[in-house]
């Protein structure tokens, strides 16, 4: 029989890793496992088009073959939860049905389910599974396939989110309300993008806003949240923290901040820069946003808040969003990429005016534009929207799908024509998405290149700025090129036609040209890259490792944790009052309870300066438990890990603490907010 969690921490209890009073408090604290559905999913098991692990390769570059980017896109929900949860949780990121089962016999008070609308299907089978094996475990359903009503989820879960996921957690749990935006922790969160099967850069994941205010009549995201924007990190001052926290684990890690229309608060958009430039470092941050909020900047502006991507929406130049409005899409595209930023552009096919020269004709001043990606999406009625509720009530829903509600969740995916349409039939707008994304690939090239050509237009514009802060922007842009010296001969040989291939040649030559020609070990690499690109046409061809490996993420559960290094465990077994527990990247949670004397804390401290002398981990020092702390106990830890303060954070009882012992931690530019400082 699997041993339960609390007898884990019970055997843990005896040999002093856990303290008593933590096992107390954990045999008694409700357990949570919080999962995605189960793999394997995508259209090669049956599920819609779209469907899948990756945003990149299944809805933007899908056509571009083993040119297309590739990166694992996390349920981040479900990671954000269970950080500001006080109970012990557990993330499963795709679990195959037998890893979720062995999870499941673990034992757990309550499961999260969380899913979209096109794998309600996949839903099912994940609650199937939970009813079968943990019969006694209450069911929570959560996302964005919750806008479907009761009376379709009720037989499927027991409880259903339709909310802010950290306070409706908190509320069934009978945990303590904690304010949304300043007292919730931010996990980190770091993806992997890779080409040609080989990994080239990190990206941390900002969560800063949900929902959008905007509330275009197709958009699910806008109204799940009735057009309200909620602020995860309200000034601009909390959002560089979480970027600083990030860029002190990796400098040159890129950056994505998750928020429908980040622009659009232009004064929190402002404190942000501020904080960029106060910094003095040099940022690469892709954000979502839309013509009317960019249309408020100065493009220097926007260059020095450190963003080089943008997710705009161009939907048809007829389509009349409010969001729209603004500066005129050719100038301001042309603006942006001539100052480095790259542009991911979303069209819409199978709007109510479009017919087939309509849509080429979008098409073709899309492509003029010269984005560096491009999604297109087939106008679609979710629940829950105003195109919905139109659809609904002039009964245009194609009659397949209104006979039968799971072929219709199923379908909704942005790849089916789902409406009656006053011009075009089903198949005709669904062979002309085929044909927008054709024509990007074999008429731009692959994203990769528009890429690099973004970055060289960036290099030329700022490299003889005036402004230091435009300057550091394009020695950055040359790096990034030199790095991608290797998948020219890749391009050459493999581009979709002759004049792609010619293109790159000629970008090759001009780069070559400005920052040198390719050194005897880029050469080497170069030849490498066409076997890696041969490699991934293979696994392409074959639908071989093109499913991932299970991601599973511990929250205060030492038991289920991995392993901290030996010094770490000598520490916490030397102590009762101190629990250690490994957090993922490479930090290690130090949590000390009761009441913490000048004696005790000096010889913590010394402690947990040899742990830090003797590994590379990174420290969170978390005092909320404390019932007292004396201003000579912080005067210790100051003393002590002066040396080690880079790596430090600290989570600080500011209830109990004295005024003395803040001023003290803060001097030593240890103390954060504690809603910041929260680990991974």
């Amino acid at each position: 029989m699997t041993p339960s969690i609390a007898d884990e921490c019970y055997f843990l209890a005896q040999v002093k890793l856990l303290p008593v009073a933590g096992l107390t408090e954990l045999r008694t604290m409700k357990r949570i496992l919080l999962t995605s559905v189960c793999r394997p999913i995508g259209p090669a098991h049956g599920d819609a088009p779209s469907v899948g692990y990756e945003l990149l390769h299944g809805q933007v570059t899908r056509a571009q073959g083993l040119f297309s980017p590739r990166s694992l896109h996390l349920h981040f929900s479900l990671e954000y939860v269970a950080e500001n949860l006080e109970a012990p949780c557990v993330v499963l990121q795709y679990p195959s049905k037998r890893e979720l089962i062995a999870e499941l016999e673990k034992g757990y008070d309550y499961v999260c389910v969380s899913f979209l609308l096109a794998v309600f299907h996949r839903m099912k089978e994940a609650v199937e599974l939970v009813r079968r094996h943990a019969p006694e475990s209450r069911i929570v359903l959560g996302g964005y396939g919750t806008v479907l009503p009761d009376d379709f989820l009720a037989p499927y879960g027991d409880h259903i989110c339709r909310e802010e996921g950290v306070a409706f957690m908190r509320r069934l749990l009978e945990e303590p309300e904690i304010e949304i935006g300043k007292a919730y922790k931010h996990p980190l969160i770091v993806s992997q993008l890779k080409v040609f099967s080989v990994g080239v850069s990190r990206t941390g994941m900002i969560f800063a806003g949900l929902g959008c205010p905007n509330g275009c009549d197709f958009c699910c995201t806008s109204h799940f949240f009735k057009r309200k924007h909620i602020k995860l990190l309200p000034t601009g001052a909390d959002i560089f923290r979480v970027v600083d926290r990030y860029l002190e684990k990796d400098p040159n890690i890129s950056l994505v901040v998750l928020d429908e229309d980040f622009l659009l608060n232009k004064r929190r958009a402002l404190q942000f820069r501020d904080e960029v430039l106060k910094s003095g470092k040099t940022i690469s941050m892709f954000v979502f946003s839309s013509i009317k909020a960019i249309s408020q900047y100065k493009t220097e502006e926007i260059v020095e808040m450190g963003i080089d991507g943008f997710w705009i929406g161009y939907e048809g130049s007829r389509s009349g969003y409010a969001k729209q409005k603004g500066r005129d899409p050719a100038e301001l595209f042309r603006e942006l990429k001539r100052h480095g930023i790259g542009i991911l552009a979303s069209m819409i096919v199978g709007l109510p005016y479009q017919d087939g020269p309509t849509v080429q004709e979008e098409l073709d001043g899309l492509l003029d534009l010269k984005p560096d990606l491009c999604q297109y999406l087939i106008y679609g009625p979710t629940p829950g929207t105003p195109f919905f509720e139109k659809v609904k009530e002039d009964g245009l829903l194609r009659e397949d799908l209104l006979a039968d509600p799971e072929l219709y969740y199923k379908t909704c995916d942005g790849f089916a024509a789902m409406v009656r349409h006053p011009l075009l039939s089903a198949e005709e707008i669904e062979e002309q998405q085929r044909e927008c994304f054709r024509q990007d690939f074999q008429r731009l090239g692959p994203t990769i290149y528009r890429s690099i050509d973004t970055w060289f237009d960036g290099y030329r514009t700022l490299e003889a700025s005036d402004n230091p802060v435009l300057r550091r922007k394009a020695e950055r842009f040359a790096r990034e090129i030199r790095k991608a010296y290797s998948t020219f001969l890749t391009g050459r040989l493999f581009g979709p036609n002759r004049t792609v291939r010619r293109w790159i040649t000629n970008l090759q030559r001009e780069i070559h040209a400005t920052f040198g020609k390719p050194t005897w070990w880029e050469h080497l690499i170069s030849i490498a890259a066409v076997g890696a690109a041969a490699w991934t046409s293979i696994k392409l061809r074959l639908r071989i490792c093109q499913d991932p490996k299970l991601v599973r993420h511990v929250y205060r559960i030492p038991a289920e944790a991995p392993r901290p290094a030996r010094t770490w465990r000598r520490l916490a077994k030397a102590m009762e009052f101190l629990s250690v527990e490994q957090r993922p990247e490479r930090t290690v949670w130090l949590r000390l309870e009761g009441m913490l004397q000048s004696e005790d804390a000096t010889r913590v401290a010394a402690r947990v300066r040899d742990a830090l002398e003797r590994t590379r981990d990174n420290l969170v020092l978390d005092f909320e438990r404390l019932k007292e702390f004396e201003t000579e106990a912080a005067a210790s830890f100051v003393e002590a890990l002066g040396e080690y303060r880079e790596r430090i954070q600290i989570l600080t009882p500011n209830a109990l603490m004295s005024p003395s012992a803040t001023a003290t931690l803060a001097a030593f530019s240890l103390y954060q907010d504690p809603s910041l400082t929260a680990a991974v």
